[in-house]
């Protein structure tokens, strides 16, 4: 993926300072909404000179790219930690799992019902910002990006090779799950209960018919 950073914070302050700058991003976008965020009230929240800012970020959409990076970095972990914790016997279990995830980071992550690692939204529930359909990266679209990362999950945790079909699969599973799931939360601000139920059975039976069983756990 290409660098959503001017520059990369080396020194301890600076990646204090980086990381500030990223919360206080996350709160102003269930605040004010995205249109409203400005780089100035990023910057006098967080307690930083303006010329910090942009010592590290192009502009308002490269910080706001840095903070649907480290949205998915985080749901990619939680999703780790989850499957090491349950050790799924099937992949409808490790499907359940990763939505599940997802909605309870859409619930409690400040500014994810804005902008998780998908469109940003000009507010929670809102429509979509014009131009955001690469958000993670200027290079590829969000759903091409997220389905690699899944795809380097999935094959850590079976003995199967990488394969065009299996990346598309991949590819229709995390679009599908994130259209349905944008409907069950615009239907419902906490995520329709019925709708992500219908999104788990969805990808459950699509991606059945496209990835070899989990190995027994010992």
């Amino acid at each position: 993926m290409t660098s959503t950073l001017r520059r990369r914070p080396a020194q301890r302050r600076s990646v204090e300072r980086v990381e500030r700058m990223l919360d206080e991003c996350a709160l102003l976008l269930d605040e004010v909404g995205y249109d409203a965020l400005t780089t100035k009230e990023v910057a006098r929240r967080a307690e930083v000179p303006i010329g910090t800012f942009y010592q590290f970020f192009h502009d308002k959409q490269g910080l706001v790219r840095a903070l649907a990076r480290r949205n998915l970095e985080a749901f990619l972990q939680r999703v780790v930690q989850r499957i090491q914790q349950a050790r799924p016997a099937h992949w409808g279990e490790l499907v359940d799992a990763t939505i599940d995830e997802f909605v309870e980071m859409k619930r409690t992550t400040p500014g994810f019902g804005v902008v998780d690692f998908g469109e940003v939204l000009a507010t929670p529930g809102g429509p979509a910002v014009g131009g955001s359909k690469r958000a993670l990266d200027e290079t590829q679209e969000n759903g091409v990006v997220v389905a690699e990362r899944m795809r380097a999950l999935t094959l850590h945790l079976v003995d199967a090779p990488a394969s065009p079909e299996l990346d598309r699969a991949l590819l229709v599973a995390v679009e599908a799950s994130d259209s349905v799931l944008k409907l069950a939360f615009r239907a419902d601000p906490a995520g329709d209960p019925g709708l992500i139920a219908e999104c788990k059975k969805l990808v459950r039976r699509y991606l059945a018919d496209h990835l070899p069983p989990l190995p027994e756990q010992g």
